[in-house]
């Protein structure tokens, strides 16, 4: 239901769904989840910062898009999601045992975005 209610809230609406609720709960648990992640982030920094996470936002939007097109899905799925998460994860831990530039993880982290770009494209495309 929260996925006809995201999708299209007039229709989830008139088909009986109670949106104003299903809003409120996603709220809930998105806020829940962001302040988790906050402690977590704050607890292995040791402080907060206003700006800490700025560098991990390439990272979760390769872990998103790669899970966009995990097993020819083409839409949004959360087992997806956390397979594109662990693959962006052993892909940076690799290029850190490698000694490999800071800066060369962003080159690479846009390649692997690029990638599951053109692999999403293709997916939606063969699709249709």
């Amino acid at each position: 239901m929260m996925y006809a209610v995201g999708s299209n809230e007039k229709a989830a609406e008139l088909a009986g769904a109670p949106v104003k609720v299903y809003k409120i709960w996603a709220y809930v648990i998105s806020g829940v989840f962001a302040s988790i992640g906050g402690i977590l982030l704050a607890a292995r920094l040791g402080r907060g910062d206003i700006a800490s996470g700025n560098n991990l936002l390439l990272d979760s939007v390769a872990a998103a898009l790669i899970g966009f097109a995990v097993l020819g899905a083409a839409k949004p799925n959360a087992f997806g999601t956390a397979i594109g998460a662990l693959f962006v994860g052993v892909l940076l831990q690799g290029l850190t045992m490698m000694n490999a530039p800071y800066y060369t993880q962003d080159f690479v982290k846009g390649a692997v975005l690029v990638v599951a770009l053109v692999f999403t494209f293709a997916l939606s495309n063969r699709a249709r």
